[in-house]
């Protein structure tokens, strides 16, 4: 089980590709992060509103909630699916380098889990579009027509 310093820099080509894609995985984490945080800043904002204004905007104020707390959700469900594809990435980098190390045939296992990471990556995009398109949709619907001037 003697390592040569050629098998390393050989097994540090074969895991440059998934190191850029977990870069990119990362990204699209902090991204997803961050629009949570919006959405939850914005209900705390809305949800301290209603405890303190007048019941008569409860409505509108309720109405904006309901479609928060969906966007969430989706968001929620998008982290997951990116968190579980950058797991895979690095069990993918790291079955590369225990492979080649101890001479051991995991090329299905290193298949198998980077479908599958693809797989998540592409549910987390999807789920992502989904959050995007409640969030336009849910402004549609809001939207105030200008007053026309005279």
């Amino acid at each position: 089980m003697e390592i040569q310093v050629g098998d390393i820099g050989h097994i540090i080509q074969l895991s440059v590709a998934p190191v850029f894609l977990l870069t990119g995985v990362g990204t699209n984490l902090m991204v997803l992060t961050n629009r949570l945080g919006r959405i939850t800043d914005r209900s705390r904002v809305l949800e301290d509103r209603l405890r303190t204004t007048d019941p008569i905007h409860h409505p509108d104020l309720n109405a904006e909630l309901v479609t928060l707390y969906p966007r969430a959700h989706l968001i929620n469900r998008a982290i997951t699916l990116s968190t579980a594809c950058a797991l895979m990435v690095s069990l993918v980098i790291i079955s590369l380098f225990i492979g080649d190390a101890l001479s051991i045939e995991l090329s299905k296992f290193i298949a198998i889990f980077f479908v599958l990471a693809m797989l998540c990556l592409v549910g987390s995009f999807l789920v992502l579009l989904r959050e995007i398109l409640a969030a336009t949709n849910s402004l549609y619907q809001r939207r105030i027509e200008p007053i026309e001037r005279l």
